[in-house]
């Protein structure tokens, strides 16, 4: 199954110095039929305003996983990490035994972020955060994991039983991702694609909307215009 969620039928929430859009249910936003997809609990489209951002609050027991889309994010917690994590990077965060964090976007313009939850296969973890300038140029033409409990060398580990790729596509190219039919969730940062199971027709999805896909061996992704895509795959939960 291969299933398009368009942009303007998300979850939606503006605060004023925070514009954000739900593929799942956040916050005041809920919607029975989208919980979850597999152990991926929260996927929110953030665009933060300059100067603003998330005061000091705090989590347990999730993997926590910030894309960059434009701009930058500046880290602060407990345990007295700091760091800023710029556009095209991710930053990963173990909430685990708990922590208590606060993200800023400390730039002059606007920052615009993926913000990804994944339910840990461990709980209890120590606490932990960590960014890594992955080179850009390294994921053209391709998918390439980021964050990973499935032991993919170079890439940021997870305590969960998934991935997060994430790649470019230059128009009219095609690249092929195994999913062997566990859940997962894409959604173009930028740029316009379509996905495609073996023998299925296309489905196009525009910089923003979410394709959901489970039961499906393999997909086919193809760019109709540049794009810029982040990926999540998962096992299925129990």
């Amino acid at each position: 199954m291969i299933e398009l969620r368009p942009f303007e039928k998300l979850g939606k929430s503006d605060h004023g110095w925070l514009n954000a859009n739900f593929h799942f249910s956040f916050a005041e936003y809920r919607n029975p039929e989208r919980v979850h997809w597999g152990a991926l609990r929260v996927w929110n489209n953030d665009r933060i305003a300059p100067q603003s951002g998330f005061p000091p609050h705090p989590h347990r027991d999730m993997e926590i996983v910030t894309y960059v889309i434009k701009g930058a994010i500046t880290h602060q917690d407990h345990l007295g990490n700091q760091g800023r994590t710029e556009a095209g990077q991710i930053q990963v965060m173990s909430a685990g035994q708990g922590i208590q964090h606060a993200e800023y976007n400390m730039e002059q313009a606007e920052t615009e972020l993926f913000q990804i939850w994944i339910l840990p296969n461990k709980e209890g973890v120590p606490a932990r955060w960590e960014t890594v300038q992955f080179p850009a140029d390294g994921r053209d033409g391709r998918l390439v994991p980021l964050a990973s409990g499935r032991g993919h060398e170079g890439a940021i580990p997870l305590y969960a039983d998934g991935a997060l790729y994430a790649g470019t596509l230059k128009a009219g190219q095609t690249i092929r991702q195994k999913l062997d039919g566990r859940p997962a969730y894409l959604v173009p940062a930028k740029g316009k694609i379509e996905v495609r199971a073996a023998d299925g027709s296309p489905v196009t999805a525009k910089a923003r909307d979410g394709v959901a896909v489970v039961d499906v061996p393999e997909i086919e992704l193809k760019a109709v215009e540049d794009a810029e895509i982040v990926l999540v795959e998962t096992d299925k939960l129990n």
